[in-house]
């Protein structure tokens, strides 16, 4: 049970006692027995009154709560507000029809109580009873007088058996010879236990010696119907007796009593009639006071009603209205965009089931809605999944608008371009430096793709681009390009053809819609294809050379043992000179197909926990001159973390890396080599990579040869293979290292331009650790 009906019940409760109440204060004044309820007429008055108190308080409460939610705008005040006053005028008006007919009918009532009939009535009723009491005293009067005087006119004395003979002649119950101060000398009485009859007063002696007989009737004003206690009603004659035949002594005088009950239902009527005919009179004094007081009780009963009716119509309206409020609050939040789970008025009728559908279709709503939020998250997912995929993808991407201006960049476009493209958004490729020629061969590509496409290319075109020709830092861009479909139902609009006969849109055609270019950095791609194909290359050289050079250098020793002995002077020179020649070259041809096997047949790496520091100074010990002249200086950092690697093929890159550092600078008086360890660290101060540099200040690398240095018999010495960073770059390769190559040159004037070149620097970055790396010297 709720609160609101609780309070319902209780208030209820409290008018029904109310009720109750006034009705036994009703009860009190028209019940014939004068008991409990006039005994307590008093605390009845005022606990109805009490009561209509509390009524009166809970109603100005309820009125008090209404006020202030008026005051404070809560929805739904002003309705129910006047559903209570529809329900209390609902309840007043009938109670004030009631109350005006009870108060006519109680006015008239009271009226017709104290009618003349009826004081007529109960005059004769008591004239009759007293009447009737009379005459039988009367009797009883004579039946003694005459007693008295047989008795009189007896010459024997009386005895009680003569007495009791005459008793029962005059048919009384009691029957006394009294002296002539009235104590009993003989009495008869009608029974075994009956005592003797009380001694007349001094009146009623008087009265009977001036009348010789006189009567009263005792006992009405007693309780004689209970039959327990005194005698009952009865008449008690008195008469003198007067001795005729005898002389009495002077002052001797005595008096016969009888005493004859009055028969019960006769004694109980006559004081019936005497008791209603006391408050009859009573009443018809006080008859303004009854009235007061019945209409009083009245308008007690229609306070209390009308208080409980309007306490009652506030909280059945209150009732009545929650069920609306709680619908009209699940509209005001729905409208607000709340679509949480609604309250439901739990009752059976149809405002119960409305709020149930409502709660209902709200939940539907929020089904619906979190459908589409999910939808438009799936959305923004997709959108943010995308442009993680824009910022982390290693290619450029770059949409262009339908102005062709530039409307979105991703990191990578910048980090192959090596341009601040976002910078640029808004404004057209042209508008960047150093891209101008290039932006004009890619719009080139798109208006002819546009106008007349090459076969196979329906919805996209590919073309590579060479970016910066001819300079060292020339790139090889593979580009593709397509045109996307437009979103804009308006510009969708002004691409489609003109109707026939219409005008042409400005400048003949219809403006193009939006624009996509993926582009990535091939460069390195070709190179790798390169070394590649050199590999394969170099695999089969050696393959085709290496077998016949050893038949051909036993067959050169083998002519020189057979003919060596039978030759003399210059032709055994000559001889000895053209066989040792065919032999070095032999041996010079077995070790370039050597270097051509390890370049194609390069080990897989077995990568183990190694010091890097240890295994650079274990190389550098085999470099022992270049170190004590100081034109090779090793500077480590302590600290390092083990990396993973394999040792034999990083010997080989740490050898073949100082060893061209050292022919670099083999022609110059100052040169000198520095092979620099450090740790690379990230904002936070995190180590990404154990760094490995060598820096020599020497000539560097050409222009052509440093895009290209990492690519096989790509070389600046007279004798070399040009296999020597090929070799260093597949190393690096196996061991997920980074290799890069520069040239250091002098600050410009102003920084406007590069300085000259005045030396070259190759590093090796691993980022694999044996452990967790810990802190380590800072990269400097």
């Amino acid at each position: 049970m709720n609160r609101n009906a609780r309070w319902v019940w209780v208030v209820a409760s409290v008018a029904v006692t109310g009720a109750a109440l006034v009705l036994a204060f009703v009860l009190s004044l028209t019940s014939p027995t004068e008991g409990f309820y006039e005994r307590n007429f008093i605390w009845l008055f005022w606990l109805n009154v009490a009561i209509g108190g509390v009524l009166l308080l809970v109603i100005a409460v309820a009125m008090v709560q209404l006020v202030l939610r008026q005051r404070r705008g809560k929805f739904g005040t002003r309705l129910l507000t006047k559903l209570a006053g529809i329900f209390a005028l609902v309840g007043l008006l009938p109670g004030l029809v009631i109350y005006t007919v009870s108060y006519q009918f109680v006015s008239r009532s009271i009226e017709i109580w104290f009618d003349v009939k009826v004081a007529t009535a109960l005059d004769a009723g008591l004239a009759l009873n007293k009447n009737t009491l009379e005459t039988l005293a009367t009797e009883l009067d004579t039946k003694t007088l005459q007693a008295a005087e047989r008795l009189g006119e007896e010459r024997a004395p009386v005895t009680p058996l003569a007495l009791e003979r005459l008793r029962e002649q005059l048919d009384v119950r009691d029957l006394a010879l009294l002296g002539a101060n009235g104590q009993v000398l003989i009495s008869a009485g009608g029974g075994a236990d009956a005592m003797a009859p009380e001694r007349p007063g001094a009146d009623a002696l008087r009265k009977a010696r001036a009348q010789r007989v006189a009567s009263q009737i005792e006992g009405l004003d007693e309780e004689l119907l209970s039959g327990n206690t005194g005698h009952g009603a009865r008449v008690r004659a008195l008469a003198q007796v007067r001795n005729t035949e005898i002389s009495l002594r002077p002052g001797e005088e005595r008096f016969l009593l009888a005493v004859q009950p009055v028969p019960r239902q006769l004694a109980a009527d006559a004081l019936a009639v005497q008791t209603a005919y006391s408050e009859y009179q009573q009443r018809a004094l006080a008859r303004n006071a009854l009235r007061r007081m019945y209409i009083g009780t009245l308008t007690l009963a229609l306070v209390l009603s009308v208080f409980g009716a309007v306490l009652l119509a506030a909280l059945l309206g209150n009732q009545l209205v929650r069920p609306l409020l709680v619908l009209a609050d699940g509209v005001r939040q729905v409208a607000a965009g709340d679509l949480s789970s609604k309250r439901v008025f739990a009752s059976r009728d149809e405002l119960g089931g409305l709020t149930r559908s409502f709660a209902d279709m709200t939940a539907q709503l929020a089904d619906a809605r979190e459908a589409v939020q999910r939808g438009v998250a799936q959305l923004e997912g997709a959108r943010t999944r995308l442009q993680t995929i824009l910022d982390n993808l290693t290619a450029g991407v770059v949409v262009f608008d339908r102005e062709g201006r530039i409307d979105t960049v991703n990191p990578g476009a910048t980090r192959i371009l090596r341009l601040p493209l976002s910078v640029y958004r808004g404004r057209r490729l042209d508008d960047v430096p150093e891209l101008g020629e290039f932006a004009q061969r890619v719009w080139q590509r798109f208006e002819l793709h546009a106008t007349s496409p090459e076969a196979g290319e329906r919805d996209h075109w590919q073309e590579a681009f060479e970016l910066h020709p001819g300079a060292r830092d020339t790139q090889l861009l593979l580009v593709r390009g397509a045109s996307l479909p437009d979103v804009d139902p308006q510009a969708a609009a002004e691409r489609q053809p003109p109707p026939e006969g219409g005008p042409a849109p400005a400048g003949g055609r219809a403006a193009p819609g939006a624009r996509l270019m993926v582009f990535d950095d091939i460069t390195e791609v070709v190179s790798a294809q390169r070394s590649a194909a050199w590999s394969e290359v170099a695999r089969r050289l050696a393959h085709e050379i290496k077998n016949p050079l050893t038949p051909i250098q036993l067959s050169a020793e083998r002519l020189q043992h057979k003919l060596q002995p039978k030759l003399e002077g210059s032709d055994e020179a000559l001889l000895v000179r053209s066989v040792a020649t065919i032999v070095n070259q032999v041996q010079s041809m077995k070790q370039l197909v050597n270097e051509f096997r390890d370049y194609a047949r390069l080990p897989a790496a077995q990568l183990m926990p190694l010091d890097l520091n240890a295994l650079v100074s274990e190389v550098l010990a085999l470099y022992g001159e270049p170190l004590e002249q100081g034109r090779l200086q090793a500077q480590l950092a302590d600290g390092l973390p083990p990396i993973l690697g394999d040792a034999s093929q990083l010997r080989q890159v740490v050898h073949n890396l100082v060893q061209n550092a050292l022919d670099a600078v083999a022609d110059r008086p100052a040169g000198q080599v520095r092979v620099v360890s450090s740790a690379a660290l990230g904002e936070s101060g995190e180590l990404r990579a154990v760094r490995l540099t060598v820096i020599d200040n020497g000539p560097g690398f050409a222009d052509n040869v440093l895009q290209r240095a990492f690519e096989p018999y790509i070389t600046t010495k007279s004798k070399g293979t040009g296999l020597g960073l090929a070799v260093v770059k597949k190393i690096a390769d196996e061991h997920r290292a980074t290799v890069r190559i520069a040239n250091l040159r002098d600050a410009g004037n102003g920084g406007a331009a590069e300085g000259a070149v005045r030396g070259a620097r190759v590093s090796l970055s691993f980022s694999s650790f044996a452990s967790a790396p810990g802190p380590a010297a800072a990269d400097g």
